[in-house]
């Protein structure tokens, strides 16, 4: 196995652990994403260097500051958002931005089928209107009743979008390289 299937076997492991787990208790845990975290720095040091721990931090960093406003906004939760620290820790910041790209859409249609599932379309999409007038209203902000801390409202185990982004990325890369 080379240093960056590696990489990736390591990538999707964790992945899919913490969409597992996530989709079980609908949490990621800090002991899970913490010391993935550190084993992505650690790995692409051991492996490239100084040029590996860059790229690292970079997508570890990327990764943190694209999804802070959502996770202030009460979109997103901490664990949903260190787990994709760990993910750019792994991967880098382009590889990373592929896998953002994947997990929005998969969770897009996760949403989709859930919303079906539930008979919740109206409510929804009423709910995304409210959501879009209060941005450019008031900015980046939490909405009350239109948030994480509303048990009343669907939620979605991210981590299990990301397991799946993961995977289709690798194969992506496999089949084009």
């Amino acid at each position: 196995m080379s240093l960056q299937q590696t990489i990736w076997a390591f990538t999707i492991g964790m992945t899919l652990f913490a969409g597992f787990v996530d989709f079980r208790t609908h949490k990621i845990p800090n002991w899970l994403t913490v010391p993935a975290f550190l084993l992505g720095l650690t790995l692409r040091t051991v492996i490239s260097g100084w040029p590996g721990a860059k790229a690292s931090l970079e997508g570890a960093g990327l990764a943190l500051l694209l999804l802070l406003p959502l996770v202030l906004m009460r979109a997103l939760g901490a664990g949903d958002w260190k787990l994709m620290g760990a993910v750019g820790a792994f991967v880098g910041p382009l590889m990373f931005l592929f896998v953002l790209l994947g997990s929005i859409l998969v969770s897009g249609l996760m949403a989709v089928v859930e919303m079906m599932r539930t008979r919740r379309v109206k409510e929804t999409f009423q709910n995304l209107v409210v959501l879009v007038r209060g941005f450019f209203s008031f900015g980046l902000r939490a909405h009350p009743q239109i948030s994480l801390d509303n048990p009343a409202l669907l939620k979605l185990p991210f981590g299990v979008a990301v397991a799946i982004a993961t995977l289709a990325c690798f194969c992506a890369a496999r089949w084009v390289a």
